[in-house]
């Protein structure tokens, strides 16, 4: 199989002047992908602000620490949405490895400021909000 993809992979992997590439992509199981699950995460009431997201928090028995990203009409047109929507998911990719606490799902609602803000601090604001979440480990006492 190739990754990513229902396909079979190629019977020889190694054609020339093609690199190899591994899709590092949220599956369907790695996503939050009804309406419910939101309604869920919103009315559990465990909720975090950040300058460029909110995260909520869902408990359930089904959770496994699946993503599921938001941006409202507030944040702007279709395109800006989109770009939001995009830089939530990556700095989420990215960063999921940390997040070792817990099991619970989340959702990630992007503010408008997500898409002036420079990448760093983006990402610094989504691990400051799981730090608060409860998503990281609690930093080793000296």
């Amino acid at each position: 199989m190739q990754p990513g993809s229902d396909r079979p992979a190629p019977s020889d992997p190694q054609v020339p002047g093609r690199a190899f590439c591994v899709r590092e992509t949220f599956g369907r199981k790695q996503r939050l992908r009804h309406t419910a699950q939101f309604q869920q995460a919103y009315d559990q009431d465990r909720r975090w602000h950040g300058r460029t997201m909110v995260l909520f928090l869902r408990a359930a028995p089904d959770a496994s620490r699946r993503l599921g990203v938001v941006a409202s009409k507030k944040v702007g047109n279709a395109p800006e949405r989109a770009r939001a929507k995009r830089r939530l998911r990556e700095a989420f990719r990215r960063q999921r490895a940390e997040f070792t606490a817990g099991t619970d799902d989340v959702v990630l609602v992007a503010r408008r400021s997500i898409l002036a803000a420079p990448w760093a601090e983006v990402v610094a604001d989504l691990l400051k909000l799981a730090a608060q979440a409860g998503l990281t480990p609690p930093p080793a006492a000296k």
